[in-house]
């Protein structure tokens, strides 16, 4: 697997000479006086409740500068770029628009980025966070953003809870006098929802907290007023922006539902902060000091040891945050790397005669194509990695052959771009997925190279440090598991060759014209870590072979063999799922 074909360096830098004198690291906090650090780049819960506007003001703006530099290259820091995503949500009326006005008066309104939705139907075939991904802060942003993904979320759960009340109003007026079993057995539909609503808030959790591992912290606000006041300010003069959530709040019986959706929604995840949005002055400053307090942390927990940059380097309440999520969602033992199968190791080396393959690949393209139609609106993502040269691109040419090219995107996945490394890792292919809300006709996305370079090149060439490569193996199992959960085919495939077949395919390329551009300097030094490559492959098949997305290894020196192989497995997954 080539460096070239897919690393952690930015295209535009790769080829950049380095300065003769390389300036030293420093913390972006060398750049403000001792007494700045300690006042206004250091969390100190007290500041909640000590700081005068003035003061706050001058520390918001502090920190949100400060933040913005952990992306600086020139001078470069010890700070890994780190972004804060603040969500907005809870009851209409209750200062949430005044709050953040506020916050962009008394900070540089240039720096912050805000984004507002209303809730909508979560879409049939892809995550309910997808539709919101490309509103993603870059790391070094602030970014406050109206609705989110909970927005989707209450618009869905208040609407299935409103049915069930409708329904069950009408099975009471004709029930009544009837067995109270049945009367009783009207109240699933409550369950349902509610099943639903917990299911979507554990994965929200779990999306979240692979957010923040990856350098993109949250500030969860939830506003809040009675009942009393919200009526009053819905009957006043002044002019309201569009509803959150699209309900009626001057409905009694609609906001009782909601209240009890959102209590249960506040129980379920323990790290909003609540703000009383009564008195709407008190409001903004208690939403300022929450998002000064956020920015520090953040800062805070960016610090890298620049000695030993595997270490953990996490805060106490980051670690105590990850030891809390990983007793309840991952393993955090000790990696130790696997014994590696026989499967990687002992390659087929057929020899298929050629009219046979052409037969059988006419027949297997043309039944690939029908269930690829047939599948009903779902997605598809194809997924090909392997070892340089094993056949991953005659593999896709064959795959798409039947297909209109309408019907399907092919991603050639390399160095990520600058603005690529200013997001989380999997945000570059979370943009690339089939989505419902774009003109785009396709539905099919195929990956050559995909998010598993992470855990394979980045490991192998030091481009990621252990707790990153090591942690990504349970994040890429958790958003595979939500493209599988939505009815998204996944198809993985692992292309093997020897490595006398792959020098052979390596020589073939050297001497023929219009294949020289498929082979590289570092195609030829990455044949010295070959080993360190097939580990790093069976740590992967092992880590990652799921139920919802299993894996499909393709060992063997013969393209042809290789090719009927991938597309024989697409048929059996689409047939079976």
């Amino acid at each position: 697997m080539s460096k070239n074909k897919q690393d952690n360096r930015p295209d535009d830098k790769k080829n950049n000479k380095q300065p003769k004198e390389q300036q030293p690291l420093q913390a972006v906090s060398a750049q403000f006086s001792e007494q700045v650090v300690d006042q206004r780049l250091i969390p100190n819960p007290l500041s909640r409740f000590s700081m005068d506007k003035d003061t706050l003001r001058l520390a918001l703006v502090t920190a949100q500068f400060a933040l913005r530099a952990t992306r600086q290259l020139t001078p470069p820091t010890t700070n890994r770029p780190t972004g804060l995503l603040v969500l907005v949500n809870g009851m209409e009326q209750a200062g949430k628009g005044t709050a953040v006005t506020q916050l962009r008066q008394w900070v540089d309104p240039r720096l912050l980025k805000v984004e507002a939705t209303i809730g909508y139907p979560s879409l049939m075939h892809q995550p309910i966070w997808q539709a919101h991904i490309k509103a993603m802060p870059r790391h070094g942003d602030v970014m406050v953003y109206f609705g989110n993904w909970y927005a989707d979320l209450l618009y869905n759960v208040i609407r299935m809870a409103a049915d069930h009340d409708k329904t069950k109003d009408k099975s009471s007026k004709s029930k009544r006098g009837h067995d109270p079993q049945e009367r009783d057995s009207q109240e699933l539909p409550i369950a349902q929802w509610q099943e639903y609503l917990q299911q979507q808030l554990i994965e929200l959790e779990v999306f979240e907290h692979d957010l923040a591992a990856n350098q993109t912290k949250l500030l969860k606000c939830w506003f809040h007023v009675d009942d009393e006041t919200l009526q009053k300010r819905l009957e006043d003069d002044e002019s309201d922006p569009q509803f959150l959530y699209q309900i009626d709040w001057s409905n009694a019986e609609v906001l009782a539902q909601f209240n009890k959706v959102a209590a249960t929604l506040l129980r379920q995840q323990g790290d909003w902060v609540i703000i009383d949005g009564c008195d709407k002055s008190q409001a903004a400053t208690h939403f300022c000091h929450e998002v000064l307090q956020a920015m520090q942390t953040a800062l805070a927990t960016s610090r890298v040891s620049a000695v030993d940059t595997d270490k953990d380097d996490n805060s106490s309440s980051d670690k105590q945050s990850d030891k809390k999520f990983d007793q309840k969602f991952s393993d955090k033992s000790k990696f130790v790397p696997v014994e590696i199968p026989k499967l990687l190791t002992d390659i087929d080396d057929p020899d298929m005669d050629k009219s046979d393959y052409h037969d059988e690949l006419a027949a297997k393209q043309t039944k690939l194509a029908e269930l690829l139609r047939a599948r009903k609106g779902r997605h598809v993502v194809f997924a090909f990695e392997g070892m340089d040269a094993a056949g991953k691109g005659g593999a896709i040419k064959r795959l798409v052959a039947p297909l209109d090219p309408r019907e399907y995107q092919i991603y050639n996945i390399g160095a990520p771009m600058q603005y690529e490394l200013q997001h989380p890792y999997l945000w570059r292919f979370w943009t690339r997925l089939p989505n419902e809300q774009t003109d785009r006709i396709s539905r099919i996305a195929i990956f050559d190279r995909t998010w598993y370079g992470r855990v394979l090149v980045e490991r192998v060439e030091g481009l990621a440090i252990a707790t990153e490569w090591q942690r990504a193996y349970a994040e890429i199992n958790r958003f595979e598991a939500d493209l599988a959960a939505v009815g998204t085919v996944v198809l993985k495939y692992w292309l093997a060759i020897d490595k006398k077949e792959q020098l052979e395919r390596f020589e073939d390329r050297h001497d023929t014209p219009h294949k020289q551009f498929k082979l590289t300097d570092d195609d030829w030094r990455n044949r010295d870590k070959w080993a360190g490559y097939v580990q790093a492959a069976a740590d992967m098949l092992a880590r990652t072979d799921t139920a919802a997305a299993p894996w499909c290894v393709v060992a063997t020196n013969d393209k042809r063999c290789a090719r009927l192989q991938v597309l024989d497995h697409a048929i059996s997954q689409l047939e079976n799922s």
